[in-house]
């Protein structure tokens, strides 16, 4: 494993990480039954056991030589009285991060606090089902809107998180542009150890791969990753497999490395491959230090193999670290 400076990436930038992961609503969301405190509405305050919910939205495009990324990061966080709720969206085009919108609220205590609520200028439609149909946000200068469209593929993992894939539109302006959405739920004790780091990868609209670690992990050993996706329309599972950092930069404003390269593997070789980082907007928090907790989002990309076929790949990871 080798070792370089983070400094070279563009759009690495240290803004000030607020506490808290997200939460989710409809379509693919943590089963409440799984996660939800279901006195959360009036638990008593000495044995309250709060919850954070997330919900993340991923929106890549899947022709073109750049790539076009638009995450949204939803939390909400139970505690005695309350629900602190966050949402986060991030446009990166052009090799550039712009961290659009970020607005943190609480609203009064509910038995279904994995939901997510418009605010602002953050707008949802929601269908059937409660499914989440599009997302739209508009501040009067910029409009921006996400629609998604048939389902490839869903599967929930072993701790009742949800993945789904689809297909979905992006409109910027007067620029409409097809590509992949993912969608994710996952929920953890708010006093526990969360979950660890995500990736949505894509290879045009032919292989489509998510990637979920069961625990943060370090620089010393690899991580202990679950996998899902759809090659040509089929689902594949890969129930266990390893994801270890290729290659490691100095990160100052955290005073702790980050990952900026994988490498991906499992033990009968369904799937393997590497991957790399080229943008990166990288958030350090607050603490009494001397090591700061880390909140990034890499742009990546790499090649994948897949049942004997190697497949250029791009896409999203997600790495947060206390």
């Amino acid at each position: 494993m080798t070792r370089r400076t983070v400094a070279s990436l563009r759009g690495v930038a240290p803004i000030l990480l607020a506490a808290g992961v997200l939460a989710g609503c409809s379509g693919p969301e943590a089963d409440p039954s799984q996660g939800a405190d279901q006195g959360d509405a009036g638990a008593p305050t000495g044995n309250f056991r709060g919850r954070s919910y997330e919900r993340n939205f991923v929106f890549t495009n899947i022709s073109g030589d750049s790539a076009l990324m638009i995450p949204w990061l939803t939390t909400s966080q139970t505690r005695p009285g309350a629900v602190d709720r966050r949402v986060r969206g991030f446009l990166f085009r052009g090799g550039n991060w712009d961290p659009f919108y970020d607005e943190a609220w609480e609203t009064a205590p509910t038995r279904a606090p994995w939901r997510i609520l418009p605010h602002d200028h953050f707008h949802l439609i929601v269908g059937q089902a409660d499914a989440v149909d599009a997302i739209s946000y508009d501040d009067g200068v910029r409009q921006l809107d996400l629609e998604m469209g048939q389902a490839i593929g869903e599967w929930t993992g072993s701790r009742g998180q949800t993945f789904r894939i689809q297909i979905a539109n992006m409109v910027l302006s007067d620029q409409r542009v097809r590509g992949m959405m993912m969608e994710m739920a996952r929920t953890h004790t708010a006093d526990g150890p969360p979950p660890g780091d995500w990736a949505f990868l894509v290879s045009g609209d032919s292989l489509q791969v998510v990637l979920e670690g069961s625990e943060t992990h370090s620089v010393i050993t690899a991580g202990s990753y679950q996998g899902w996706g759809s090659l040509d329309g089929q689902s594949l599972q890969w129930p266990s497999m390893n994801l270890e950092w290729a290659d490691v930069g100095a990160f100052q404003p955290a005073r702790q490395d980050v990952p900026v390269a994988w490498r991906l593997s499992t033990q009968d070789n369904s799937i393997s491959g590497r991957f790399e980082v080229r943008s990166a907007h990288i958030v350090a928090g607050e603490g009494a230090g001397p090591v700061l907790p880390v909140d990034a989002l890499y742009q990546v990309d790499g090649r994948i193999t897949v049942a004997g076929r190697n497949y250029p790949v791009r896409g999203l990871v997600r790495h947060t670290r206390p």
